[in-house]
């Protein structure tokens, strides 16, 4: 069978995304980008934000207006939440919660198949990659979450930490590079609490990727700040682990933190950067804000904005927030008007490319290495894109006889597009 998979949100849906991949070809099947032609399609859905939800609902009935004949499946956050609302708006003919998630193809296959073995099983085949093309891979190290943030939907949808062994991560990570794989991002829920339930920890981990994988790149999906290993940064020593992390900040002021129940303070935030960027050069630092919180003042507010801008962060993902049922957070008094909440993301926003722009701009005249992505030719040239250790992004041309594709090269970055907020390297 022809089976499509798509997904939308976070990360850890699309590392999931390559496993369902593995065991879909494993057992015979064939992987599709095309869902209009499609015997089966997948959903991996998002529930972080309301919008996320309705975005999820919308892909699915696009999905089966493309193909009405393919059977269609739906998993992950908003999935596992609002099973009724998919099952009978939309017509969806499989559900497969969070938790039954490392089963889905064997789910789907029960459901759609007879069993029999298909001839193509016996025939050997190459991991299907998504999203990144075949530079770069989501590697899913754990999921679930055991802190309850009052705005968080998607530790109540993901359940209970659950790490996947060292030895199968190792294992992935070392099949993926044969293949060709360049970077690996390790990715999950709670990527800091990695070992909570196996008494391992994220810095141990690490150390055994690095000793028993040749992957030249490896980066961090999401990790929270507070959960990081005292000599975490010196990890950074070994030039395989790329100088860039998202730490989810969330707010500058300790007083919505503390009604988040978020366990970082901005001073504790603040020390956490201060080691990174003592430990490696041009450290590139990424976060989140959710603008709007529950009861946020004024004086909350310009606390948050001049935070932000003393720490120096090279990007920041902005939320307006919006309330979802099942958090604590729903429930809290004084919530913030959508005007005063649009007014506050467009400051933020602003702030955030000025920041972004000087990021760059500090980047200027140096040699880096660049692992370049999929190319475009035109008028004789191939014009490429790729990202820096510190995961800012690039751009180059080279005479069409050369190919840059999934390789590494140094490169110097001589300019800068203010408009695109893009270096260009020779």
């Amino acid at each position: 069978m022809k089976i499509h998979l798509k997904a939308l949100g976070c990360r850890l849906n699309e590392a999931e995304l390559e496993k369902w991949s593995q065991d879909f070809l494993a057992a015979g099947h064939e992987i599709t980008n095309d869902s209009d032609n499609a015997d089966i399609v997948v959903l991996n859905t998002c529930s972080v934000t309301q919008d996320a939800g309705k975005k999820s609902r919308k892909l699915l009935n696009r999905l089966y207006r493309e193909n009405p004949t393919a059977k269609l499946v739906a998993s992950g956050c908003h999935a596992t939440l609002s099973p009724e609302e998919l099952a009978e708006a939309i017509g969806v003919d499989l559900i497969v919660f969070n938790q039954e998630k490392d089963q889905l193809a064997t789910r789907v296959l029960e459901k759609f198949t007879d069993g029999s073995m298909p001839a193509i099983a016996t025939e050997p085949g190459e991991t299907a990659l998504f999203m990144r093309g075949r530079q770069r891979a989501f590697i899913k190290i754990q999921d679930g979450c055991r802190y309850r943030c009052t705005f968080c939907i998607v530790t109540v949808a993901r359940g209970e930490e659950r790490s996947r062994s060292e030895k199968e991560i190792i294992d992935e990570i070392n099949r993926l590079h044969s293949q060709g794989i360049q970077e690996v991002v390790l990715t999950g829920v709670h990527v800091g609490g990695y070992g909570s339930d196996t008494n391992s920890s994220l810095y141990e981990l690490v150390q055994a990727i690095l000793k028993q994988t040749d992957v030249p790149r490896i980066r961090f999906a999401s990790v929270e700040p507070w959960d990081l290993h005292e000599n975490f940064f010196s990890l950074f020593e070994n030039p395989r682990i790329m100088p860039h992390m998202h730490l989810p900040l969330q707010s500058g002021a300790d007083s919505v933190l503390r009604r988040m129940s978020r366990r970082c303070r901005t001073a504790d935030f603040r020390d956490v950067i201060e080691q990174a960027r003592i430990a490696v050069p041009d450290f590139n630092v990424t976060t989140d804000i959710i603008v709007g919180f529950p009861g946020e003042t004024e004086e909350e507010w310009q606390q948050t904005m001049s935070y932000v801008e003393s720490i120096g962060f090279g990007h920041l993902h902005i939320f307006s927030y919006s309330p979802r049922q099942g958090t604590k957070a729903a429930r809290l008094p004084n919530p913030v008007a959508p005007s005063i909440k649009k007014q506050r993301h467009q400051a933020m926003y602003e702030l955030g490319q000025q920041m972004k722009l000087d990021m760059l701009s500090a980047q200027l005249n140096k040699q880096v290495d660049i692992l370049w992505e999929k190319g475009q030719g035109k008028d004789g040239w191939n014009y490429y894109t790729g990202y820096t250790p510190n995961f800012l992004k690039v751009e180059t041309h080279v005479p069409a006889s050369i190919i840059l594709e999934n390789t590494i090269t140094s490169v110097t970055l001589t300019q800068l597009s203010k408009e695109r907020l893009i270096l260009i390297g020779e």
